[in-house]
């Protein structure tokens, strides 16, 4: 394993009937006002919005709000937020939502507690020297943005879906209930064990054979995950279900399962942010599309580490080292294709004429990968791979 430092500073809360607990911790952090950052009303239909008001009020703590944060989080709306969050003078931030609630949260903490646009940092020329706290309560499990401290914004008219990420911004207490995700949509749910299970396979493949312990740990998440998203599309109010994905997707990008691995190879989420900053879909759905085409394209490199994966994930064992590993891909897809998730960019309506716009963008932030370091030629290769 390589040398590494490990330190998460989130608190979670998990478990039934935990969000009326937020009040209270937001005052142990001294905060007297917060602003409440949500999306697009859900959390008025899932009682989520009641119980959190009714835990700041006991606890007088002062609030003011905005809502309409899209599923690819934007700039504009970071920007209104913090203008709101100036004038009201709120001194800390609440996120009720899921993980592009969250990542708007980050944003506008860190852009709030600055003197510069935000937006400098997502484009590496700035860092996040402080923030001011937040506190969020999770209505989706996908992205673990509930316990670390990275985040994504889009900004639009130019088409730019990019990356920041500071220790100021890790959220200081997470409530995660997981009854408050029953009513999610049948394709949530699905997007969010893709999102999940994608964090895992970006760290797994790095590390060979010296990180068992770690490859062990992410074995067992992508098992889990698997196992539980197939019963929820049946179940949805199964508690454990629930429970499992929940934990699992935190999990699997809290920093635990990078640890030793050099940070993980991260290109399938470089290129994956160009396809949902062009064609706004769900980030899970685009990860199933183009994971897998990056594992085909790059399994070579490592040819025993992806005959470990279809082994244990999928029980192969019979074949060479490359039918293994190929084995292993394509029942991953066969995965995602039953839980009801794309598997092409064709299904998603891209035409191929767009690919090489697609791969343009991501070559605004190349070289991407560790793996396999890639070009922009490895990009529209994958690209193509994952178009049918």
């Amino acid at each position: 394993m390589n040398n590494f430092i490990f330190q998460n500073p989130t608190k979670i809360i998990f478990g039934r009937d935990t969000i009326k607990n937020i009040g209270k911790e937001i005052k142990n952090h001294g905060i007297k006002k917060v602003l409440i950052i949500y999306g697009k009303g859900s959390i008025h239909r899932n009682g989520v919005y009641d119980s959190v008001i009714k835990s700041l009020k006991e606890e007088n703590i002062d609030y003011t709000e905005i809502g309409g944060v899209k599923s690819n989080p934007v700039l504009s709306k970071v920007h209104e937020a913090i203008e709101i969050g100036r004038r009201e003078n709120v001194d800390g931030i609440l996120a009720l939502g899921g993980g592009s609630t969250i990542d708007t949260s980050k944003a506008v903490s860190a852009g709030m507690a600055c003197k510069y646009d935000i937006w400098e940092v997502l484009e590496g020329k700035r860092i996040i020297e402080k923030a001011l706290p937040i506190f969020t309560v999770l209505t989706m499990s996908a992205t673990g943005s509930e316990m670390n401290g990275s985040f994504v914004i889009t900004r639009e008219e130019e088409k730019k879906k990019w990356s920041a990420g500071s220790p100021f911004v890790f959220p200081k207490v997470s409530i995660i209930d997981p009854t408050v995700q029953y009513t999610l949509p049948k394709n949530q749910t699905s997007y969010g064990a893709v999102d999940a299970i994608s964090h895992v396979l970006e760290n797994y493949f790095i590390g060979e054979d010296r990180t068992d312990v770690i490859d062990e740990m992410s074995e067992g998440i992508i098992r889990a995950i698997i196992k539980h998203a197939k019963i929820l599309l049946n179940d949805p109010e199964n508690y454990n279900s629930r429970c499992q994905i929940a934990w699992g997707a935190t999990m699997a990008l809290n920093g635990n399962l990078k640890n030793g691995k050099d940070n993980g190879d991260w290109a399938t989420h470089g290129i994956e942010h160009s396809i949902s900053a062009f064609t706004d879909i769900a980030h899970g759905a685009g990860l199933a599309i183009i994971h897998p085409a990056w594992m085909k394209y790059v399994y070579k490199e490592d040819i025993k580490k992806f005959r470990r994966f279809g082994e244990k994930i999928f029980n192969i064992s019979e074949g060479t080292d490359e039918e293994i590993a190929l084995k292993g891909i394509e029942k991953l897809k066969e995965f995602f294709k039953e839980i009801g998730v794309p598997i092409t960019l064709k299904e998603i309506g891209l035409n191929k004429s767009q690919l090489n716009d697609i791969a343009d963008n991501v070559a605004l932030s190349l070289p991407r990968g560790k793996i396999k370091v890639l070009d922009r030629e490895d990009v529209l290769n994958i690209l193509n791979l994952a178009y049918e």
